[in-house]
């Protein structure tokens, strides 16, 4: 190969790089595709994975999107003398396929479990039929070690477990075992925890075995009959009423955990993953923005719903065993938790 043959190649590699830089730049800062939106929000929701969103954009760029992907907060708390609880019957026609998924089941069927695929998402949702066998696991002592959601499933005998409020993380561990927000288990307050400082407020179940939603302090909620609650959000559903969504929502395509009831009283258990067992792939953990999950609590009904903690602790687990695939770290992907939704 001759020295002129030699430097066009060069010359050419060089065009190259100079193109896929153009291209990463246009990517990355142009506010046409999209992407900067999604990378920032995706990357600022989580615990360990801010710095890839500081590594492409100053502190202003960052503000400057979140700024304008939010969710608007809902100012009025559940009405319950909406919410009708009965007993579930088979029928021999569905308004929607949606209603049939969630209304038919067998005699003497308790649960039973939905699943679907979307665009870079899989779905897994625990229909329960009896609320009042909804109850709030909380570990033995605060401020330690958390338990996986098999653990929490083993130990307290639950068929149906999904992980409820966030924690703190301050060492990047996960150690599981200091919530953030206050916890309320049988009517007390278990755990003073801060402000979580996002929209939302306490997500539980009343004495009537209602999912309330509400802004009251944890002494009003509980005066007003809260049983059991964990502090989280944000609240996707109100009423009937979908939550305003301005962009993306602020935070990205994550895997999810939300629950939800419908007016009938059927109790929702969803949990949505990545395709494929993320680890600490950022890239790998795919899931669904705030309106992609709202679409399909709407689909099947939910009236009232709310997100609970997401990305690496989304978990559910179904007669002891994991059921889906959380995108945390180790073999199984699953976090140490604080607080878990069981049915038993």
């Amino acid at each position: 190969m001759n020295k002129k043959t030699k430097k066009k190649i060069f010359m050419g590699i060089l065009g190259f790089g100079d193109v896929m830089a153009i291209i990463c730049l246009v990517i990355f800062y142009s506010p046409f595709f999209g992407f900067k939106d999604w990378l920032v929000t995706t990357a600022m929701s989580t615990m360990k994975h801010k710095y890839i969103a500081r590594t492409f954009y100053t502190d202003k760029m960052i503000n400057e999107v979140m700024s304008r992907n939010y969710i608007e907060d809902f100012k009025e708390n559940t009405d319950t003398s909406k919410i009708n609880i009965n007993q579930i019957e088979e029928q021999e026609t569905y308004e929607s396929v949606y209603e049939q998924e969630i209304l038919e089941h067998k005699k003497g069927e308790d649960y039973k479990i939905i699943e679907f695929d979307g665009n870079n998402y899989h779905v897994k949702i625990a229909v329960i039929y009896d609320p009042s066998r909804v109850s709030l696991y909380t570990i033995p002592a605060f401020g330690n070690y958390g338990n996986t959601i098999t653990e929490i499933a083993e130990e307290s005998g639950a068929k149906v477990a999904m992980n409820a409020s966030g924690f703190m993380d301050a060492s990047g561990k996960g150690h599981g075992g200091t919530p953030t927000g206050t916890v309320i288990k049988n009517g007390e307050v278990v755990y003073r925890g801060y402000p979580t400082g996002w929209p939302g407020g306490f997500i539980g179940f009343n004495k009537d075995h209602i999912l309330v939603l509400t802004k009251d302090s944890a002494e009003d909620a509980i005066a007003k009959g809260m049983v059991d609650a964990v502090e989280f959000g944000p609240f996707l559903v109100v009423n009937g009423e979908p939550a305003e969504i301005a962009g993306n929502g602020g935070s990205g395509t994550q895997p999810r955990t939300a629950i939800a009831q419908r007016q009938d009283g059927v109790v929702l258990f969803i949990v949505v993953d990545g395709h494929g067992h993320g680890g600490m792939n950022f890239s790998a953990r795919g899931g669904v923005t705030y309106s992609e999950l709202i679409d399909i609590l709407m689909r099947y009904k939910a009236y009232n719903a709310a997100n609970l903690d997401g990305g690496a602790s989304t978990s559910l687990a179904i007669e002891g065993s994991l059921y889906n695939k959380p995108c945390g770290v180790g073999g199984t992907g699953e976090r140490n938790l604080p607080t878990a939704w069981i049915f038993k």
